[in-house]
């Protein structure tokens, strides 16, 4: 299956802008196309904003996204602010090549002062849904970079890791460190989907769970992946089988 990252110029994306962009990732193959962090609002400036922008999942913005992804015929994972009564979420949803939705998560770990304004944490760990014969999972940004919150997904059976992310500088290494690691020491699949720079890190990936990144350059970033790559992958690291958790509970 081959899926797509799009690391978008950074501020909220248009429809327009994305039904071309979804229309190309899918000519080109892809099953399943990313989108960054807040893709439907832009990333944080100012929290009074955001609130004000939050509709809930049967909104007009997430309608718009699903007849995008039934026009087009690829699987979309988006962001957007998630309004649920007094409650605002920083929630990603992924919805079918028929515009269905298959998951809707929401971000557990809000990062800074100013998210923290804007949202409510989510409650949810573990969300995953089957997609296309693979079990796929979806973190937001920060929550990548808790290691139990990548582990809880590799032992629930999760394949494929789907992260939308608004990572900013000084933070590279997240991108270029983290991320590979996550992917190695679970022996998933990560796609990590960042805003472009320079306002952004950009380094948007897809990583095999042998840790190697298996994207290039580009706004699109499109790679295949092969779950036959995991068994050999849990046979040369037995990570998850040798685990003893009953040492730090």
């Amino acid at each position: 299956m081959k899926i797509a990252c799009w690391e978008a110029a950074p501020g909220g994306i248009s429809p327009a802008g994305l039904r071309a962009v979804a229309a190309r990732a899918a000519a080109a193959g892809a099953a399943l196309l990313v989108l960054p962090e807040l893709s439907g609002t832009g990333y944080l400036d100012d929290p009074a904003r955001l609130r004000s922008l939050a509709e809930p999942p049967d909104g007009p913005h997430c309608r718009e996204v699903s007849a995008i992804a039934a026009e087009t015929g690829i699987a979309l994972v988006h962001g957007w602010a998630e309004a649920d009564g007094p409650h605002v979420y920083n929630s990603a949803r992924l919805v079918g090549g028929d515009g269905r939705e298959l998951l809707r998560y929401r971000k557990s770990h809000l990062y800074g002062p100013i998210e923290r304004a804007a949202f409510d944490p989510g409650s949810d760990g573990v969300v995953q849904t089957s997609f296309d014969g693979v079990t796929v999972g979806v973190l937001i940004c920060y929550d990548v970079e808790f290691p139990e919150a990548v582990r809880a997904h590799a032992l629930a059976g999760t394949q494929l890791l789907l992260v939308p992310t608004a990572l900013m500088e000084p933070c590279g290494f997240v991108a270029t460190g983290l991320v590979p690691a996550r992917a190695f020491e679970n022996q998933l699949f990560v796609a990590y989907s960042n805003w472009a720079a320079p306002a952004f890190c950009g380094l948007s990936r897809v990583v095999g769970p042998d840790g190697r990144v298996r994207t290039g350059d580009g706004p699109l970033r499109i790679a295949e992946i092969d779950l036959a790559e995991i068994p050999p992958a849990r046979q040369l690291s037995p990570y998850l089988a040798d685990r003893r958790p009953e040492l730090f509970a």
